[in-house]
């Protein structure tokens, strides 16, 4: 069993209670602070059945190194995950559940990465995937950034990403690449099915292997003067279209 972790902060600490509740081991409270946001917080860890620790600003931030804590730190046990993209796709296909994955070629920067996690969870894909020797790993910029995601979202890092593409294609999973000069728009695109979306860093965009090895590609209608968007924002917007789709 892994060792326990800390986390800090409402979001992070909020979706652990959402989540999985007895996972968390001891949880501390500033009482000076009394306001409604603290308030609710400290209902639900009640209602979930939680014995609440105080502890002073001060200690809080001994115990999970930063100032930033506001109010609220865990001690919580690691949670179970996948341990391989197979092993997900396995128990997805078991449940009868339709994949969607983010694939990120060549996102470098932790507060993109972040914010993509946080996106991804958002809209109920499975997993993020990127490529080791062009991302960034699960950092603690990352995970302040994710708010809590970079606890539930998977994300696997692969050491050949066109290799893993073509390995999804295997399992019948449309690899939906997007690109600014794709003739095909995101919204003529069925996400209905087995979907893995590929977005590339902002300027360099996908390589050219990952954007060969794609079944098809999509553009996102930009309607103003700017040419593309943020790769977190562009992955909300893909994410999310397939989301309408499926619902």
């Amino acid at each position: 069993m892994s060792a326990p972790k800390v986390l800090f902060g409402f979001h992070a600490v909020g979706v652990r209670l959402k989540t999985a509740p007895a996972s968390i081991l001891e949880l501390y409270v500033d009482p000076t602070r009394r306001d409604a946001r603290m308030r609710q917080f400290v209902e639900r860890a009640k209602e979930a059945g939680l014995r609440l620790l105080d502890a002073d600003g001060m200690r809080l931030a001994k115990l999970c190194g930063s100032h930033g804590h506001q109010g609220v730190v865990a001690r919580v046990q690691a949670l179970d995950q996948a341990h391989s993209l197979d092993d997900l796709l396995d128990g997805l296909e078991q449940a009868g559940k339709v994949p969607l994955l983010l694939v990120l070629d060549g996102v470098t920067d932790p507060h993109n990465l972040g914010a993509c996690l946080r996106v991804a969870d958002g809209a109920g894909a499975h997993a993020v995937i990127a490529p080791k020797d062009h991302a960034v790993g699960l950092n603690a910029t990352v995970a302040k950034v994710a708010s809590g995601a970079a606890e539930t979202m998977p994300y696997f890092m692969v050491t050949n990403l066109a290799r893993t593409l073509g390995e999804l294609k295997e399992r019948n999973i449309w690899v939906v690449g997007t690109s600014d000069d794709a003739p095909k728009t995101l919204y003529q695109m069925d996400f209905k099915g087995p979907t893995a979306l590929v977005l590339g860093a902002e300027g360099d965009g996908m390589r050219q292997l990952t954007r060969k090895t794609c079944d098809e590609l999509v553009s996102i209608p930009m309607q103003g003067a700017v040419e593309s968007l943020n790769v977190s924002v562009a992955s909300g917007v893909c994410l999310y279209e397939a989301l309408r789709q499926r619902t």
